[in-house]
């Protein structure tokens, strides 16, 4: 499964920015999506995941309330809706992917099979 990230920019504190991920080379439906992020200096963090069939969601609490995750699956896409960015949201933002089609929630970096590359998101103060 390759996995392309969107939708990283420059946003000011306060502002709204929405990423992008398009899998191809698999069945997406078979797949738990996530989003993560790594600051400069930091260990990669769990954002968001969203699983097979889009029937569940969980969050990182640092994020709760303000991002939104949700899946196309007939687009083989995953998306990250953000709000009320804040600059500690400054970081590259992966999308991942794991096979499973249980109801698990998947946290943990080694737990995911496929990697995009990273997009930036920079919030400026």
């Amino acid at each position: 499964v390759q996995l392309q990230a969107y939708g990283g920019g420059l946003v000011q504190a306060g502002g709204s920015l929405s990423l992008s991920c398009t899998a191809s080379g698999g069945t997406f439906t078979y797949y738990v999506m996530g989003w993560f992020r790594q600051a400069p200096g930091k260990e990669r963090e769990f954002v968001a995941g969203i699983i097979w069939n889009g029937g569940g969601t969980n969050y990182a609490d640092s994020v709760k309330g303000r991002f939104t995750i949700s899946r196309n699956n007939a687009k083989n896409t995953v998306y990250l809706q953000m709000s009320s960015l804040k600059p500690e949201d400054t970081a590259a933002y992966y999308c991942a992917a794991v096979r499973s089609v249980s109801y698990n929630y998947y946290t943990r970096p080694h737990e995911y099979e496929y990697w995009g590359q990273g997009t930036q998101v920079t919030v400026s103060s």
